[in-house]
């Protein structure tokens, strides 16, 4: 997904649902979804790339081929992306875990 410009992106989150790998420019939604997968580690859950032209767009198909020569970390990543979770029940979560802690920092200054 060479994407100039992304404001949030469907295709890369159903790709992560079914554990297929994303090369995605850092764009947008693009790049708050996909994360570039470092073999060393076994972080992220798919490829990226910066800067929008081709040579760095085939930088990331290179560094992808390259790890789906290697089976342990091609199974890594993918099952990386299938635990990705980018729900509305994560995000819900999140928000009320936001909204307690600041609930409960008002209620300390106005107690104090």
């Amino acid at each position: 997904m060479p994407s100039r410009y992304e404001p949030c992106g469907l295709g890369q989150l159903i790709s992560l649902r079914y554990g297929t790998i994303s090369i995605v420019r850092e764009t947008g939604g693009l790049k708050d979804t996909i994360t570039n997968y470092d073999p060393e580690s076994h972080h992220g859950n798919g490829f990226t790339f910066h800067d929008y032209d081709s040579a760095a767009f085939l930088s990331a198909i290179r560094r992808a081929l390259s790890v789906y020569q290697d089976q342990n970390s091609w199974q890594a990543l993918v099952q990386n992306a299938l635990g990705s979770d980018y729900s509305w029940n994560r995000s819900a979560t999140e928000y009320m875990g936001l909204y307690g802690a600041a609930l409960r920092k008002v209620h300390r200054i106005l107690t104090a």
